[in-house]
């Protein structure tokens, strides 16, 4: 059965995903990246936004290629899709196992093969399917996870020409470190994989992620494979985030709790209050997503959230399903049971909670929980 999240009535968290900030993130993207196709990569449930709708508004935007990490992720991908709505790239590689395969074909999926053993199971396993779906040949020039060796590019090209019925679609590879516009890594892998892409003459190249996007060299090749600026994170950090932002998280107040000075909040009594407090509990907790390291302590600065504009600090350690926030300071009119408290939106991006958190934008997204009610807006049916 199909979970379903609560009615707002019920709920202790909405979580609202604007699906025209995402269309329009890919757009500019797009435009940045012309004359390359602009992919997306859609996986880990659409960054955790929720992978049918994220695929189904992309789609309509006018993207026709998107990456996955796992063919389950695949399958529902295509289910949103359509047998014929556009190709879908499965980036982890092909299990030696027959079945996997078979899965593949019969949702049209095209591998990301990065070992001659992955080129040789799919050439035999996948028939005269692999022929129709051209996978994506890949190497590694810095990142030393998935893919083929740079010195083995001449062998590959070589088993290319040697198996004509199971063609590529792409030579690729992955930046390292792109975020970081001036690390020598960035030119290091840009050279390295023009001087594969030169032993594969007339076959489309791809490289870019979301940072490598905004690189000063370009290097977008023939397609381009967004992820993290698609649904708002900033590909560009220490700058201006280019991106709109497509997330909004709101917690409601649950109870309101008077602390007197001395007093401590929380699992080990890590936060003592200073002053008379007023304490807002919230219903959310690390089981909804809100990473555990965005406790406040005595001895530790970390998450605050908003309340009209205003910043606030989290008082305690975040537990599994409640979060204390110090409100003392706030509006009294802001503060009652059933208040909502901004821990996404307009104040607070995801890379700011990320920050406050001491992660990356990356995990604040993916791990947004089951529980939140989710609201979609931004593009009708």
């Amino acid at each position: 059965m199909t979970p379903v999240a609560p009615p707002a009535s019920h709920g202790f968290a909405t979580l609202t995903i604007d699906l025209g900030a995402l269309a329009e993130n890919w757009r500019r993207l797009r435009d940045l990246s012309q004359p390359a196709e602009c992919a997306a990569v859609v996986k880990a449930n659409g960054y955790g936004l929720g992978a049918a709708p994220v695929v189904t508004a992309l789609a309509k935007a006018g993207c026709k290629t998107f990456f996955v990490a796992h063919v389950s992720e695949g399958v529902i991908a295509r289910a949103a899709l359509g047998k014929t709505g556009g190709r879908i790239f499965v980036l982890n590689g092909l299990l030696p196992e027959a079945d996997t395969v078979a899965a593949m074909v019969e949702h049209q999926l095209q591998p990301v093969l990065g070992s001659f053993d992955e080129m040789n199971f799919w050439a035999t396993q996948a028939g005269g399917a692999a022929s129709a779906l051209p996978f994506a040949l890949q190497f590694s020039t810095g990142m030393n996870r998935l893919g083929l060796a740079p010195q083995e590019a001449g062998a590959a090209a070589q088993w290319l020409a040697d198996h004509p019925q199971a063609p590529a679609a792409y030579v690729m590879s992955h930046f390292a470190s792109s975020e970081e516009a001036d690390d020598p890594l960035n030119a290091q892998q840009i050279e390295a994989f023009a001087a594969i892409r030169a032993q594969f003459p007339g076959l489309p190249a791809t490289l870019a992620n979301s940072s490598g996007i905004f690189l000063p060299r370009k290097p977008v090749c023939d397609l381009v494979r967004p992820g993290i600026a698609l649904y708002g994170g900033n590909p560009t950090p220490g700058m201006a985030n280019p991106m709109r932002r497509v997330v909004s998280l709101t917690a409601r107040m649950i109870q309101l709790r008077d602390v007197m000075p001395g007093e401590t909040v929380g699992y080990n009594a890590t936060w003592t209050a200073k002053r008379a407090s007023k304490i807002a509990i919230l219903g959310i907790g690390y089981a909804d997503g809100l990473p555990r390291a965005a406790t406040n302590s005595d001895t530790k600065q970390g998450a605050r959230f908003a309340l009209g504009g205003r910043l606030y600090p989290v008082a305690g350690r975040v537990s599994m399903d409640l979060t204390a926030l110090d409100v003392t300071d706030a509006p009294a009119a802001l503060v009652y049971p059933g208040a909502r408290v901004e821990v996404l939106g307009e104040t607070i991006s995801v890379d700011d909670l990320a920050t406050m958190a001491g992660t990356i934008s990356y995990e604040i997204l993916t791990s947004l929980g089951r529980r939140y009610e989710r609201v979609y807006v931004g593009i009708g049916p």
